[in-house]
């Protein structure tokens, strides 16, 4: 699964990869959570709002942090 955390580092994007981070954690899952931080990265990728979460390539949420629980419900079910 290839999980991936847009943000430039502002308070929200800190707390989504953090909380992304932990889902992984309680899922033991064994692939890295990318944190994507180039702002062209985020353009090509169609990413207009930070933070941002993407898994498998499909962009999941934009504009908001999630909690962990919400994290970990969107990665059992991709």
């Amino acid at each position: 699964m290839k999980i991936q955390v847009y943000g430039t580092g502002c308070t929200p994007c800190k707390i989504m990869l953090a909380n992304v981070q932990e889902a992984a954690r309680q899922l033991n899952l064994t692939d890295p959570v990318v944190h994507m931080t180039r702002i062209q990265d985020m353009l090509a990728a169609g990413i207009t709002g930070t933070p941002a979460l993407a898994i498998d390539g499909e962009i999941k949420v934009m504009g908001k942090a999630l909690d962990v629980p919400t994290i970990v419900a969107m990665l059992k079910n991709p």
